[in-house]
């Protein structure tokens, strides 16, 4: 019998997001606070008994080729450490796509950690972290398994957090758009001169009075809220509902708000579940 695995995928929020100027390599410097949520995909990873690699999903928008991340963090370790075996994924689809929760950033981590266990490979949490700068800039976030981490460089220099240990309940609305987060920057590049820079909020999170309000910041929400209103509507909407810190997360085009449970996060809900398009969620760090 061909062996399989299971890997739980969770999404991630930015509490914090700063982009501090533009690298050589066409990437940008940020610093940013990540959050691990409860809002998960998951992916069935089972070996198959050729060369191949193939991915199957209930998803009809995401790509199931070579452009998606699983496709290439298996082709990445076959690769590097010449396996010669074949393998097939399955991924049950609840991340929005393009919406700033870091779902392929997330499914790539999944497969890197996933083939780690089912090829018995034993490699370190560092190795793995290496592999994951080669995919992408929020990989190495998943790969740390912690509830938050700053994010540095690219974002792919992770540092877990100790100050901020509680749970978080949060709403996240997702409106039908797929925002590009290359599009994003494009844009923020153009805008420049117009963004500046905000204060380097690390030394404030690391007080003893920190709290989650003074430091709630995203560095690109003008730029995108300029692209898409609908996504600056939403912000306006959650905090018509009484909520004071809402945000958008990444490059949007999903927001959240925290509430101080479940049962309001439900309440809010509501309000939002009738006749639209917009996708909610009530979910928790985790």
């Amino acid at each position: 019998m061909a062996k399989t695995v299971r890997v739980i995928s969770p999404a991630k929020l930015n509490l914090y997001l700063e982009v501090l100027d533009k690298r050589p390599d066409g990437y940008h410097t940020i610093s940013t606070l990540f959050e691990r949520i409860s809002l998960a995909d998951e992916i069935t990873i089972k070996e198959s008994q050729d060369n191949s690699i193939t991915i199957e999903s209930d998803s009809k928008e995401m790509p199931l080729d070579s452009r998606n991340l699983v496709y290439k963090a298996a082709t990445l370790l076959k690769n590097s450490l010449g396996i010669k075996k074949g393998v097939r994924f399955r991924i049950k689809k609840r991340i929005p796509l393009g919406a700033g929760l870091g779902g392929g950033s997330s499914n790539a981590a999944a497969t890197l950690i996933g083939l780690n266990q089912l090829w018995r490979l034993r490699l370190s949490r560092r190795r793995l972290c290496e592999y994951a700068a080669e995919l992408g800039s929020d990989v190495a976030f998943f790969i740390a398994d912690v509830s938050f981490a700053w994010g540095s460089s690219r974002g792919e220099k992770v540092k877990p957090f100790a100050p901020l240990h509680k749970k978080i309940w949060h709403i996240v609305l997702v409106p039908p758009i797929s925002v590009s987060t290359k599009e994003i920057y494009r844009e923020f590049d153009k805008n420049a001169g117009l963004c500046g820079h905000n204060a380097d909020t690390r030394t404030v999170a690391c007080r003893r009075n920190f709290t989650i309000d003074s430091i709630l910041f995203n560095r690109l929400e003008e730029i995108t809220f300029r692209k898409y209103p609908e996504v600056r509507i939403l912000k306006e909407n959650l905090r018509a509902c009484g909520l004071t810190h809402v945000l958008m997360s990444g490059s949007g085009g999903s927001v959240f708000g925290i509430v101080h449970s479940r049962k309001e996060g439900l309440e809010i809900a509501a309000h939002f579940q009738h006749g639209q398009k917009v996708k909610v969620f009530v979910v928790k760090t985790i």
